[in-house]
């Protein structure tokens, strides 16, 4: 079985359950409203399988209401990916900021490179 925070990008991958999760960021849902969008595409079992996938990696948490199933964001279960993502995006930034100075000077370099040292104008080429 796969640790939790494996489940949760894999369920994740899935565009149909990233569009489940969005709706759920308006506010609960009852499985056959979030699956209203979707039923054109595939059928009511298909929606609460890509559900129960959410469910076990933590993402949502489903709910009996009298006769319905209401479905709500597990926001810890978010906070978890979240803060995994956060380690890396420091580096990321890090290094784009150092990419971003590097094309910079070189560009300067390249248009320097360019002008006549006597009037700043560009070289012809012959």
């Amino acid at each position: 079985m796969k640790d939790q925070l494996s489940q949760k990008f894999a369920a994740l991958a899935d565009p149909t359950r990233r569009a489940m999760i969005l709706r759920l960021f308006k506010g609960e849902a009852s499985v056959s409203e979030i699956a209203e969008p979707f039923l054109e595409q595939m059928s009511l079992p298909a929606v609460t399988k890509h559900l129960q996938v959410l469910e076990r990696a933590g993402l949502v948490v489903k709910t009996q209401d009298t006769q319905r199933r209401i479905c709500s964001l597990n926001l810890e279960g978010l906070k978890e990916a979240n803060e995994f993502m956060e380690q890396y995006r420091f580096m990321w930034e890090q290094s784009l900021d150092r990419l971003d100075s590097y094309l910079k000077s070189a560009n300067a370099k390249k248009q320097s490179s360019t002008r006549s040292p006597t009037n700043g104008r560009k070289k012809q080429s012959k």
